[in-house]
């Protein structure tokens, strides 16, 4: 089993920054890849970034060059820099544990709101 705890979430102006962290506990050998993605009311939850085991990369076309994923592997974290924040970018974010397997695990969720 793997436990995903998010942070970072809050209040930012348009044209502000956040970073976003994902610590992973549990079973950290059976994951493939930790992603977020995010959902705003009435939406479909979406790919945001991804990041598999060996370092491959992947964005969604809307924050390309905006927001950056990295990891720390002696801390089991994942984090989403997102600089440049618009309005539309206010959703809830969630973190996503790919298993090698079929199946993941996904975090509880948090809050980024871009608004003035």
């Amino acid at each position: 089993q793997v436990q995903l705890v998010e942070s970072g979430g809050g209040l930012v102006q348009p044209g502000g920054s956040l970073r976003l962290s994902c610590a992973a506990s549990g079973s950290i050998s059976s994951i493939y890849s930790i992603g977020w993605y995010r959902q705003a009311p009435g939406n479909q939850r979406d790919m945001v970034a991804t990041i598999t085991s060996s370092g491959n990369i992947n964005y969604a076309d809307s924050v390309k060059g905006r927001f950056a994923i990295s990891r720390d592997n002696a801390k089991n974290t994942v984090y989403l820099q997102m600089n440049s924040l618009k309005p539309e970018d206010t959703a809830v974010y969630y973190c996503y544990a790919r298993r090698w397997t079929m199946g993941g695990t996904w975090g509880q969720g948090t809050q980024v709101t871009v608004s003035s």
